[in-house]
């Protein structure tokens, strides 16, 4: 007794009691939208117990009558019987099947609610996890939860009923025999202690491993042009075969222990049964019991060292429910982004959709969450019907800049908003919001096409585009040249990742659906570095000549876009400064 209490008081110490706790509330909220679901399946378990309780007494009767030769009742009895193992066989199909449509409804309305809660997360701190561990998370935790969800309290419940109902049962009839039932639970009470901790240990690794393997694997096939290309293809599989390794080990070691308690508990179980048994036979040949009862102490007592075995088993599924619900906590309590000013943004931008809109940043400083400071006291400012170009050395922050006016992250310090109409004609601001993405349209660097058609991916940014709009922003983009050419058009497959067509042909398409959208600012962020000269250059005229008054902000190393720039800023050593015409000159001259 000592000892479980230090062992509680050191948990106590560690916080992890109470961080179960946490987890547990955090579980709770779940569960309670769907009380309706585990009431009808707890009713169902309970009745399926009272059937089967009732079947056991009629089989009772029936050994009775036959050792009795009561003849007269057998196929009464016999009849009572049949109906009762009939309707214990469909309580239970219908348990199962209840249990799996409701269990596939709260698995899909719980991903769901995970999966829009990550998409809503602080991009910024979301970065610090891997895709493959995002993944595992939102796919084997969130199933653990909604199976968790649906089984866990009204499996307690039913096991708990389950076992009361069976000991009255065997109660009334013969105390003495109702004793057996709890032989068992010393050997369970020692053993939870142990299994306990290493449960928790084995889940937590569990989850590790198994994030860390999709990972590798959506790595690996993400970036197989690459593994071939250096003909990494031996060293892959050789990661692969070691991760398995490690896998397979971790599992093996559990397996171990889960077979030495399972054997354990069996030849306790075992030695229960027989116990009860030799004590029935004696109670028979006492005279104080008949055989029929004996037949059901056998039959019942398996019930409850069942019922004993099911509610032991919910240990391992409650450290399983509280390891996936501290996995994705970890996730869905971070930060969250602001959407709050939604329909602010929606009546501003239908006051300027005429004007246009402009961006002004003032003062800026920003830092990475590491400390590293990328901007300190930067200014710029954009309007409608301008391109502005971005230059500077690689890694000193224009794609960290794109993300700012994005409100992919905030700055520490400084102003930073878009203002209604053109230069100097500023009456009214909102500052950068998560909400005032909707205002932009983007290219980033890279490949960004979705599998699907040429029109399913242009359409993602405006559903109810018509196809005439589509081909007039694959015009614009220079795009409809070569998409005419194909056999199907606009409704030509897009493989994974833009396969089918060349690194110019998918960045065009990714112009061409930033366009589509006609959002009043466009960032294009190295989004012509596949195009050759002269199809860059038209690109950028058609964006100019286009009568919407967008405002256009780029990030490029090419002369030709820097010519075409109303105005370039050079970011360099944490500063953006905007450059005169000589050294636009002189960037263009040393290109």
């Amino acid at each position: 007794m000592g000892g479980r209490i230090k062992f509680y008081i050191e948990r106590i110490k560690s916080g992890r009691l109470k961080e179960m706790q946490k987890q547990t509330v955090w579980i709770y909220h779940y569960a309670k939208r769907y009380w309706l679901a585990m009431v009808f399946y707890t009713l169902l378990g309970l009745l399926g117990t009272l059937v089967s309780l009732a079947a056991s007494l009629v089989s009772r009767d029936l050994v009775d009558i036959i050792t009795g030769h009561e003849t007269g009742m057998v196929l009464k009895t016999f009849c009572i019987m049949i109906g009762l193992n009939v309707g214990t066989t469909l309580v239970s199909m219908a348990s199962d099947y209840a249990s799996g449509w409701i269990g596939m409804k709260v698995d899909a309305q719980i991903k769901a609610d995970i999966f829009e809660k990550i998409l809503v997360t602080d991009w910024e701190a979301l970065t610090g996890y891997h895709t493959g561990d995002l993944l595992t998370r939102w796919s084997s935790d969130a199933s653990n939860i909604s199976s968790g969800v649906l089984n866990f309290l009204p499996n307690l419940i039913i096991y708990v009923f389950r076992f009361i109902s069976t000991f009255a049962v065997v109660a009334y009839h013969d105390v003495s025999f109702a004793g057996f039932a709890f032989l068992s639970m010393p050997v369970s009470l020692i053993l939870s202690k142990t299994l306990m901790r290493r449960m928790v240990n084995n889940n937590e690794k569990s989850a590790a491993m198994g994030a860390k393997m999709s990972g590798f694997n959506q790595e690996t096939f993400s970036n197989i042009q690459i593994i071939k290309a250096f003909d990494l293809v031996r060293l892959y599989a050789a990661r692969l075969k070691q991760l398995q390794k490690e896998y397979i080990n971790m599992k093996l070691e559990f397996k171990k222990m889960s077979i030495g308690t399972s054997l354990l508990l069996s030849t306790v179980g075992l030695l229960v049964s027989y116990a009860a048994y030799g004590w029935g036979i004696y109670r028979v040949w006492s005279g104080a019991i008949t055989y029929g009862t004996m037949t059901m102490f056998l039959s019942l007592s398996g019930t409850l060292t069942g019922a004993l075995h099911n509610l032991t088993s919910l240990v391992p599924m409650a450290i399983g429910l509280m390891t996936s619900a501290g996995r994705l906590m970890d996730i869905v309590e971070m930060p969250r982004e602001d959407y709050t000013c939604d329909e602010a943004v929606e009546r501003f931008r239908k006051t300027y959709a005429k004007e246009g809109i402009s961006l002004c940043l003032k003062d800026i400083s920003y830092a990475y969450r590491t400390g590293t400071q990328v901007f300190e006291n930067v200014s710029l400012e954009a309007h409608p019907h301008e391109i502005i170009g971005l230059v500077g050395p690689s890694g000193e922050g224009k794609t960290t800049m794109m993300r700012l006016i994005l409100s992919l992250v905030t700055a520490q310090e400084g102003k930073a908003v878009l203002c209604g109409g053109a230069k100097n004609t500023q009456s009214d601001s909102i500052p950068l919001t998560p909400s005032t993405r909707k205002l932009f349209s983007y290219v980033p660097q890279g490949n960004t096409m979705f599998s699907g058609t040429i029109a399913e991916n242009l359409r993602n940014v405006k559903p109810d585009a018509s196809e005439e709009e589509i081909i007039n922003a694959l015009r614009l983009a220079c795009a409809w040249d070569f998409v005419s050419k194909l056999p199907d058009g606009i409704h030509s497959v897009v493989k994974e990742r833009g396969g089918g067509f060349s690194e110019g042909q998918a960045q065009r398409l990714s112009i061409a659906r930033a366009l589509l959208r006609k959002s009043p600012l466009l960032l294009l962020d190295e989004a012509t570095s596949a195009l050759d000269v002269a199809t860059e250059r038209r690109v950028l005229k058609n964006i100019m000549k286009d009568n919407y008054p967008r405002t256009c902000i780029v990030t490029t190393h090419r002369p030709t876009a820097l010519s075409m720039c109303n105005r370039v800023y050079a970011i360099r050593r944490g500063q953006c400064a905007a450059l005169n015409d000589e050294e636009i000159e002189a960037l263009i001259r040393e290109f």
